[in-house]
């Protein structure tokens, strides 16, 4: 069974170790290591300020990463997702599109979201056919639009609508 409890303090020293493993971090756009400094900052000043919804992925009984609504825009009522499965045993098992199916739910009814954005790599082929399992559809394609560590990496944009939405 796949759920996701909110994000607490008591979660940081995971997140951490999460985040900054290589499986991890290598799809990420973004790939400065995490510190406990970083995430107080992000947990006071993102989630407890309700400019994002952070939960934590539990599978069978145990916590294994994190799914999140980040820069909610109240005004134009979008958000982009992010997921990470940290504990790797977790990965390519459905884990992340049953999470990302909950998040989207949470987005369109507890936030009143009217679409749910993200961004992700194009060679990271496992998260595009996650994403669109999980209802995202592909909105463009950018070339190389971002450099990590000298290199160019194509982006695909994805989103999901409120109006197209039917939780599987």
């Amino acid at each position: 069974m796949i759920t996701i409890r909110p994000i607490a303090e008591e979660d940081t020293p995971r997140v951490i170790a999460w985040r900054n493993a290589p499986h991890v971090l290598q799809n990420f756009i973004d790939r400065n290591p995490l510190d406990e400094e970083t995430h107080a900052r992000w947990l006071a000043n993102h989630v407890n300020a309700g400019k994002a919804a952070q939960f934590i992925i539990r599978a069978d009984g145990a916590d294994v990463g994190s799914v999140y609504l980040r820069d909610i825009d109240p005004v134009h009522k979008k958000a982009e997702f992010g997921i990470f499965i940290g504990d790797r045993a977790h990965t390519g098992k459905g884990v992340g599109t049953k999470a990302a199916i909950q998040i989207i739910q949470h987005g369109f009814d507890a936030l009143s979201l009217n679409k749910i954005f993200l961004r992700v790599l194009a060679d990271n082929e496992a998260a595009v056919h996650c994403y669109e399992k999980a209802g995202f559809a592909r909105e463009g394609y950018f070339k190389e639009d971002v450099c990590v560590h000298n290199r160019f990496y194509d982006v695909i944009f994805m989103a999901v609508w409120k109006k197209d939405w039917k939780a599987l």
